[in-house]
């Protein structure tokens, strides 16, 4: 092997090496700028939204669609928790998970194992159970929602620790990709 043929060996190395670097970097950016405001993988580490979600499934939350529309009644969203949670000792990097029952400008009232919206009865095939709880009639103030677990004796909520400010919100989650054999979009 020649001097002249070791040297461009090495140029090539090093400008494969170069490239390589450059489209590694590339794809960690590209990673970064989706996770941080396209969607997130997440997993369910309670069984506060049975039977909907069970613990330990794995979903894609999209955090796009908030900023065209507002959230909608029925919704299942991702938010980090409010203030009386971290007064808790909940950690703002903690995320929750929970449905949307009613919007600002509602109301919500839960008796006799039944949440009503501006006194009509929510229809609730999602639930694990009707709530053995009586919440007396709250407004949800402008910027806020009432968000619930669908399991709904067992789900840390708005009717223990009150509205949940809009700001808070991470996503919405839409598809759930393990276990497999629940494979599917969220309804």
């Amino acid at each position: 092997m020649n001097q002249s043929s070791s040297k461009d060996s090495q140029k090539s190395f090093w400008s494969g090496l170069r490239e390589n670097g450059q489209i590694i970097v590339i794809a960690l950016i590209f990673a970064f700028v989706i996770r941080t405001f396209v969607a997130e993988p997440r997993y369910i580490p309670s069984d506060s939204m049975l039977p909907t979600l069970e613990r330990g499934d794995r979903l894609v939350v999209e955090k796009l669609s908030f900023y065209f529309h507002p959230p909608q009644p029925g919704d299942i969203v991702v938010f980090r928790p409010p203030d009386l949670l971290l007064e808790q000792g909940y950690t703002s990097d903690q995320a929750f998970i929970k449905r949307v029952i009613a919007l600002p400008g509602e109301t919500v009232t839960i008796n006799n194992g039944k949440v009503y919206v501006n006194q009509v009865p929510l229809l609730e095939n999602y639930i694990l159970e009707p709530p053995q709880y009586n919440l007396p009639t709250l407004k949800v103030p402008p910027g806020y929602l009432f968000v619930m677990g669908d399991n709904r004796n067992n789900s840390n909520d708005s009717h223990v620790w009150g509205f949940l400010p809009q700001e808070n919100l991470i996503g919405h989650a839409v598809f759930r990709f393990f276990p497999f054999d629940r494979f599917g979009r969220l309804s």
